[in-house]
């Protein structure tokens, strides 16, 4: 049995049946997915991705790629460039697919970028499997995954700083590592930036054809075909007594679903998890494509609007100045998404967790800045907020969409010293709440199941 029918949950799920178990995945909300969903959110004919949008994790996932996805319709997108991060001198850094172009774009820091992502480009087919994965354990590449160690580890505004001299390069690194959801001045937040710009060089950051659903849907048909069943609108009140539970769940819904059955130990490191910032998310309908100043920006399908290192670092840590938002636009390079002529686009910022704030103006205002005339293509806004986000999946508490704080500690003890394991035999947990964290890539439940 498996609760929760998110990517981590179905791989699970998948991964159990293909070792001969009957399997049924119980889903509380109607549509399956957990963060990988779409919907028409603002008009219709506008296809939204309800959280994640671009999967650089999926596209590189060791997990996925056992799966025959393309066959139950998944299809990637890999758009002109990765990455664009535009600046207030009107121009914008690119992270290409290749390390020599970036490098060239990145002017006296290129040898700098070169340097710091080549090696362990070349390293990555090797040690993917130890990075997306539990930290505490054996490595099997211990060399180059120990280089990655040295920046990975490190604050990401002083690796930025002491790797790079332009405002360019550091800027572009800044803008990488705010996914960790750290402040830049803390541990490991760098390793948001090497991992992430590696995967940019090794499989890209695509896009699903058809809205990030497709993935879901793709991994659910795999499993039919394998026999499992699926129940959506079947919420799980308390632990089942099954001979296999995998609960794609987060620490506080856990200690929900198993009363008092855990002993107390267990309880209380349970209860003392820690979730990370919120995000504040809005996705809009266009009349057309986002009129950036600079050109480069409309080659690419994620664009950080951040400017500076100092800029990005000033949020990250205390949301004051200009929120960092993280914007993708999809509907140019997937014309499954809007109407001819037409265009969608996501954006959000990170805000404190269970924060009120009303942050669309600040977000607009910041993509204005790069886009002026951006508002006037504005033909309908769809909000949603951390409450809201955790009243469409629990597992998003206060708006966290990366499962917990993923500060050193919980890099390493995540959610406890038990990682996938907990106390009642046959029930694990297989949830972004457990190694290798937030992220839609499946490699949580199947290190669930490898540990089971």
């Amino acid at each position: 049995m498996v609760i929760g029918s998110g990517p981590n949950g179905l791989a699970a799920a998948i991964l159990l049946a293909r070792a001969g178990r009957d399997v049924t995945v119980y889903e509380a909300a109607r549509q399956i997915g957990g963060g990988a969903r779409s919907a028409e959110l603002t008009l219709p004919g506008f296809l939204h991705d309800v959280c994640s949008a671009i999967h650089p994790m999926a596209a590189g996932s060791p997990c996925f790629e056992q799966f025959p996805l393309a066959s139950h319709g998944l299809e990637w997108i890999q758009p002109g460039a990765p990455l664009a991060h535009p600046l207030e001198d009107g121009t914008a850094v690119l992270l290409d697919r290749s390390i020599d172009t970036t490098a060239r774009n990145l002017g006296p820091d290129g040898e700098a970028w070169r340097r710091l992502m080549e090696p362990l480009a070349e390293a990555w087919p090797r040690i993917r499997h130890d990075v997306m994965g539990p930290l505490l354990r054996i490595p099997r590449h211990p060399f180059p995954m120990a280089r990655l160690g040295i920046y990975g580890l490190r604050p990401a505004r002083a690796l930025a700083e002491s790797l790079f001299h332009g405002p360019r390069a550091r800027a572009l690194f800044a803008g990488i590592a705010a996914h960790s959801l750290l402040p830049l001045e803390a541990r490991p937040s760098a390793a948001a930036g090497v991992v992430l710009g590696l995967l940019a060089h090794t499989s890209g950051w695509p896009l699903p054809r058809g809205g990030a659903q497709r993935i879901s849907d793709a991994l659910a048909g795999y499993l039919r075909s394998l026999g499992g069943e699926i129940r959506a609108e079947s919420p799980v009140s308390t632990l089942p007594d099954a001979p296999i539970v995998m609960c794609d769940v987060t620490p506080r819904q856990l200690l929900a679903l198993s009363g008092e059955r855990f002993p107390e130990p267990f309880r209380r490191a349970l209860q003392r998890y820690r979730y990370g910032p919120g995000a504040f998310k809005v996705d809009w309908a266009l009349d057309g494509p986002i009129p950036w100043r600079a050109r480069e920006c409309a080659r690419a399908g994620t664009v950080h609007l951040g400017g500076t290192l100092e800029e990005i670092a000033a949020w990250e840590a205390q949301f004051t100045g200009r929120p960092f938002v993280l914007v993708t636009q999809p509907s140019l390079f997937d014309a499954s998404r809007a109407p001819a002529g037409r265009h969608t686009a996501w954006g959000y910022c990170h805000v404190p967790n269970a924060s009120t704030m009303d942050m669309t103006d600040a977000i607009e205002s910041q993509i204005e800045r790069f886009a002026p005339g951006f508002r006037a293509r504005i033909l309908a806004r769809h909000i949603l907020t951390p409450a809201s986000l955790e009243r469409r999946n629990p597992n998003l508490v206060g708006g966290d969409v990366g499962g917990g704080a993923m500060d050193l500690r919980q890099i390493l003890f995540r959610p406890t010293r038990m990682l996938y394991r907990t106390p009642l035999a046959g029930v694990f947990l297989c949830s972004s709440s457990t190694p290798p964290g937030g992220g839609v890539h499946g490699m949580c439940g199947y290190h669930a199941v490898q540990a089971m």
